[in-house]
């Protein structure tokens, strides 16, 4: 025996069979991967019950259907006055008329914008995927509701992904997307769910069944296909893109495995795939049709906060706020911007602190905390934005008070917006003290806003739901097994 050496007892077998590396048996081993699975049987009834909440959604939204079109396939009588008075608004069926979608034109190639903010030609105000998506769910519509009901058999399957993959990576912890209430308001209400469902995808590739990504390799071929996945969901509704940022620090950081060397080639690779298919996907229609690609971007910096824009910028400076005062205007577009970027780098700087102090970069949490930071910042709140921030409830412990609390907000925007819009439009004033409904959008507007400041820091200290080991049957920094939240067990033990 050397100096400094020290007796280790030998090890004792077991009835669970041999010891393995620091200790551990083989019945461990299996029983930590049995934590990191969920039965096929479990995540059949949580995309059934996504397939319910989408069906419900669905079918709410038709009530703003028919029963008469008129000439351009527009729904009557009343259109206008039914869809916010009945609560079955849609941008889908909206813009049915007025973006050259009724008349099947191709997006972006031979499209423009007026010097009013009109878009022209056949642009959208989204990125190219999303443009393609509206594209093709008008090609066999005649009619608004004919449009609705192509559109959501496209985009159907995308929140069933999202059910499915959030299942496998939190097992029970994903009936807060299934059957949660921003899946059923806001399902069909746009097109968010393909990039929904890239950002759920990429945690997906890198945490999924077949354990966390274990050595420099395997890590970096992973994180490079959620890089992909990231980029392409930049071309759906630009903010997965953000989430590169996180995910390539976490490479440089070696992931799970505390390297001491950072891996800049790792790191660069992943930032390459996500740049790199963003680029492949943007540039044919930047080629093809400059003026109505570029216009898709000038629409949103053109967009003025109003009472449509659901932001804190309008409800915070009333009456400043209004779209007619070009100063304050002019002020957001650089303010807010500038204050979403500086919480991005607030949130990833506090994601390297926390790298300090444990050893792993939590991209996750960081991706969490952004979008926090974003929501609550930019000049447009759209209602169903919630979708975006709903993942990042299951992928994280979040505790469900804060959960239950940003739920209850946005509902209360989510329903109380348009039907103060009815209000607004039937000639009652903008009085916010005189109804239900102004009232229920104050509860929302600023009952979210609240709680997206608290969340932005609770992202950051939470820990994952997901396995997050450096193998199968390795150690584990925040298995499945030990959030007793939702969960069920088998009988042998094994969690469902």
């Amino acid at each position: 025996m050397t100096a400094g050496d020290e007796p280790r007892p030998p090890a004792t077998p077991t009835a669970e069979g041999p010891p393995g590396p620091a200790g551990r048996t083989a019945a461990d081993g299996d029983a930590a991967r049995r934590l990191g699975r969920v039965s096929r049987g479990a995540l059949v009834v949580l995309v059934l019950l996504t397939a319910l909440t989408m069906l419900v959604s669905y079918a709410n939204k038709t009530r703003c259907v028919g029963p008469e079109f008129d000439p351009a396939g527009r729904s009557a009588p009343d259109y206008e006055a039914r869809h916010d008075r009945d609560l079955c608004y849609t941008d889908i069926q909206h813009l049915w008329l007025g973006r050259g979608i009724n008349e099947h034109l191709f997006p972006y190639l031979h499209g423009g914008i007026t010097p009013t903010g009109s878009l022209t030609g056949g642009t959208v105000e989204y990125p190219v995927l999303t443009g393609l998506l509206i594209w093709a769910g008008a090609l066999g519509a005649h009619t608004d509701g004919e449009f609705l009901r192509d559109s959501a058999l496209l985009l159907a399957p995308f929140g069933l992904l999202v059910g499915w993959l959030l299942g496998g990576l939190s097992r029970w912890r994903a009936l807060i997307w299934a059957i949660g209430p921003p899946l059923l308001l806001y399902a069909f209400h746009n097109w968010d769910l393909p990039a929904v469902a890239c950002a759920v995808a990429a945690v997906a590739v890198l945490h999924g069944r077949s354990g966390p990504a274990a050595g420099r390799d395997e890590l970096v071929r992973r994180a490079s296909w959620a890089g992909v996945l990231l980029g392409l969901g930049f071309a759906l509704k630009l903010y997965p893109g953000a989430f590169v940022l996180p995910l390539a620090l976490y490479v440089l950081t070696g992931g799970e495995t505390r390297a001491r060397k950072l891996d800049w080639a790792g790191a660069l690779r992943v930032v390459a795939a996500s740049a790199g298919v963003a680029v492949l996907v943007n540039l044919p229609f930047a080629l093809l049709g400059y003026r109505g690609w570029r216009a898709s971007f000038t629409f949103q910096e053109l967009r003025k906060v109003d009472m449509t824009t659901n932001s804190v910028w309008y409800w915070a400076f009333r009456p400043y706020s209004e779209p007619g005062n070009a100063p304050f205007q002019a002020m957001v577009d650089w303010l807010s911007p500038t204050l979403v970027l500086l919480s991005f780098a607030v949130a990833v700087g506090l994601g390297w602190r926390r790298y300090r102090h444990t050893g792993t970069y939590p991209w996750v949490q960081v991706s969490a905390a952004m979008l926090a930071g974003f929501l609550l910042l930019h000049k447009v709140h759209s209602p169903q934005y919630a979708l975006w921030l709903v993942p990042f409830f299951v992928l994280l412990r979040i505790r469900w008070g804060w959960v239950l609390g940003y739920l209850i907000a946005d509902v209360a925007i989510g329903l109380g917006i348009f039907r103060y819009f009815y209000v607004v439009k039937s000639g009652a004033g903008f009085d916010i003290f005189d109804g239900l409904a102004a009232q229920a959008v104050m509860v929302g507007v600023w009952g979210r806003a609240a709680l997206l400041v608290a969340l932005f820091g609770v992202f950051l200290k939470t820990e994952p739901t997901f396995r997050t080991g450096t193998g199968a049957g390795g150690p584990v920094g925040s298995a499945p097994g030990k959030d007793r939240l939702l969960e069920v067990s088998h009988p042998r033990g094994a969690s469902v």
